[in-house]
């Protein structure tokens, strides 16, 4: 098979090569998609090595439903969506593992000037690892994927109203951390 093919010209036959479990047009999905869920993942999580997790858990699971990959649907949007769930999925895990109460936030509080202009994505991305799991989780499905909070509600198992609330309190400790925020 030659190897050069591209996955934006000729996605179809990629997909089914990796149907077939062909190693080089998996590498060619991993490879394309990379980076973008990577950053997806990192939203989800609270370090790297929790967001790596994330991602090889979640191409996993790519390779193994590519199967039902329905012809016409954006392979990212597919992908992405698988990413979701699997971060889903660790943060439920994680959250069966944890003592700590899911409402308290992890913020760290640093004495200096307010430099919200100066922030930049990356900043931004940082405060957000720090909010607890669930404040995080709710954060980035509604802002981030635009669930509707009946959405993040049959999803992570909660009512309407906790996830209304929540997002509320992801808010404002996102502002509390971006206004105590120091490089």
């Amino acid at each position: 098979m030659d190897i050069s093919i591209s996955l934006r010209s000729n996605e179809q036959e990629v997909i089914q090569a990796c149907i077939r479990n062909e190693n080089w047009a998996q590498k060619l999905v991993y490879e394309e998609y990379y980076e973008q869920m990577l950053c997806l993942c990192m939203r989800y999580s609270s370090s790297h090595e929790d967001a790596l997790d994330i991602l090889h858990d979640g191409f996993l699971k790519v390779f193994q439903h590519i199967p039902k990959y329905e012809v016409g649907t954006m392979l990212s949007a597919w992908i992405r969506r698988i990413m979701v769930n699997t971060a889903i999925d660790f943060y439920r895990r994680e959250s069966r593992r944890s003592t700590a109460d899911l409402d308290e936030a992890r913020t760290v509080w640093v004495d200096g000037q307010n430099v919200i202009g100066e922030l930049n994505a990356e900043d931004v991305m940082k405060a957000i690892q720090m909010l607890s799991p669930i404040y995080r989780s709710i954060f980035n499905l509604y802002v981030m994927e635009g669930f509707s909070h009946k959405e993040i509600a049959d999803t992570l198992h909660i009512s309407e109203g906790t996830s209304r609330s929540n997002l509320v309190k992801a808010r404002q400790k996102l502002k509390e951390m971006l206004i105590h925020y120091e490089r």
